[in-house]
């Protein structure tokens, strides 16, 4: 924000009723009328004293020590000056005096904000957050440390610093330099926007260095089995018993739409009659903290009946004897192999799958499917409908069906 005037005035102070042969040397910053004097610490003789020039008087060693320490104090106050201006902050005689003394407030950098709030949400784990939630937020901050030693070659950067620019290179270091796919990039960029929308609502940030900024994912072609794979899994016999509880686990997940941590989560208490005397899972969604209701199949029953006396899940009161997300994935991929599946299983594959095989593929209302799913919105849902070629060729079918049935009523 720029000052209507500014002026540096250096004088001599006297003092009145007393004689001195040298006087203090003070400056004087005066900024739309409000003025400010300092005591320079440097005394000077009256009459060798240039009020015009508002220098000492001569060539001499003690007055060119005196000048060169004035022209650095009047170039401190420019450069004091051109800081408040550059961060888009009100320059005033006090702030420039805070400046002059060392007495400013502490510029906040982007990686120290970003790690306060890690730290919060951390303290928040299974409560108000999710493990991979914080996980998320870990990764995206390495990406920026890393992304401002490339770009910067410093350890971290001023709040003030950040522009459009820096937004704009961090997405594209992303996809090439740590070779991030398009969707992965915008994940990491909504991270960083929530840490610059923490600065903004603080005051810490004079401006959005997002705005103007798009971050628009693209449509990606979501896996899931088809009915004859869901079938081949489920009729397949292992002889390693912990390969079966792996295949049975997601199972159930294909025929409830559970996602491996609401799966891991899930107690025998969430498992009650409904509202048609079945039996149905009363539960919330960890990711969303959405209520999520969901009628079991016969085909879900059965796995569940299968683990009721399990010695740990009784031990820890779970339905299931879920590993931790990363080995059941390990253990999927060599499911796949054995049940010759040629696509990448992993967890997530299960959710998608019923979605669409097990409830869109069989008529299941997209609003019904919504909410099992446990989703804030239908668009999210609609996701899955795009890729259901059944879907489409029975709304075909019956098109073609009204158009002769036309056709022929035409020729009568």
């Amino acid at each position: 924000m720029i000052s209507k005037s500014f002026a540096i005035l250096f004088y001599l102070k006297k003092r009145t009723g007393v004689e001195q042969q040298t006087l203090p040397v003070y400056l004087r910053i005066t900024v739309d009328g409000e003025r400010k004097d300092i005591h320079t610490k440097q005394f000077w003789e009256q009459e060798r004293w240039n009020k015009q020039a508002q220098r000492a008087k001569g060539t001499n060693e003690s007055s060119r020590t005196l000048n060169a320490y004035l022209d650095a104090l009047e170039r401190d106050v420019q450069n004091a000056r051109l800081r408040l201006t550059e961060a888009g902050l009100q320059v005033t005689v006090s702030e420039i005096e805070k400046i002059l003394t060392g007495q400013e407030e502490k510029q906040r950098t982007l990686l120290q904000v970003f790690k306060e709030h890690n730290d919060k949400i951390a303290a928040l784990v299974d409560m108000d957050y999710a493990e991979g939630t914080i996980e998320r937020y870990k990764t995206t901050l390495d990406h920026t440390r890393r992304f401002i030693e490339w770009k910067y070659g410093k350890e971290d950067i001023e709040l003030k610093s950040l522009t459009f620019e820096f937004v704009s290179d961090m997405e594209f270091w992303l996809k090439s330099a740590r070779k991030c796919g398009h969707n992965s990039a915008i994940k990491y960029i909504a991270n960083l926007r929530k840490i610059i929308n923490i600065c903004l609502k603080n005051g810490w940030l004079p401006k959005d260095p997002f705005y103007g900024f798009k971050m628009t994912k693209r449509d990606v072609v979501r896996e899931y089995l088809s009915e004859e794979e869901l079938q081949r899994l489920a009729n397949k016999k292992f002889a390693v018993d912990r390969i079966s509880q792996v295949r049975d686990i997601f199972l159930f997940s294909c025929y409830t739409g559970l996602a491996f941590i609401d799966v891991f989560n899930l107690t025998r208490e969430r498992i009650s009659k409904g509202v048609d005397g079945n039996q149905w899972i009363f539960t919330f969604r960890q990711k969303t903290d959405t209520s999520t209701r969901i009628p079991l199949l016969p085909q879900a029953q059965v796995i569940l009946e299968r683990y009721r006396s399990h010695s740990k899940c009784a031990a820890n009161n779970k339905a299931f004897p879920v590993l931790s997300n990363q080995k059941m994935n390990s253990y999927l991929k060599e499911i796949a192999d054995l049940c010759g599946i040629a696509k990448t299983l992993t967890y997530h594959i299960a959710r998608h799958t019923f979605a669409t095989t097990v409830t869109l593929n069989n008529d299941v209302p997209i609003e019904s499917v919504s909410k099992m799913l446990g989703h804030k919105s239908i668009k999210i849902t609609q996701h899955y409908a795009k890729i259901i070629d059944k879907k489409v060729s029975n709304d075909m079918q019956l098109l073609a069906e009204k158009m002769e049935l036309k056709a022929i009523e035409g020729l009568q």
